[in-house]
């Protein structure tokens, strides 16, 4: 399902649970780079980026403050591909 409204991009169901997602694309600068919150105060449960530049994602909480690392120690990096993504998403 889409929800523009609520800056939701899937809503997604695990079974008994559903979850926001929000989708993203990023380039891939350096190790330090951060990601702006610009879902602040909606009902996003996950982000999930992919690297425009790579082949591999960050799945991530959604998180309150302005800014964070990309590379957050809550965040679960993935491979661009549906095995290791699903692995990672079950790992959260």
């Amino acid at each position: 399902m889409l929800d523009h409204g609520h800056k939701t991009d899937l809503l997604i169901s695990d079974g008994p649970n559903f979850h926001r997602l929000q989708v993203k694309t990023f380039t891939s600068t350096r190790d330090n780079q951060h990601i702006q919150n610009c879902w602040q105060g909606s009902n996003v449960d996950y982000l999930i980026l992919f690297a425009r530049n790579g082949d591999w994602g960050i799945l991530a909480p959604a998180f309150q403050c302005r800014s964070r690392k990309l590379l957050h120690e809550t965040h679960r990096k993935f491979k661009s591909m549906k095995r290791d993504f699903l692995r990672q998403f079950h790992q959260i």
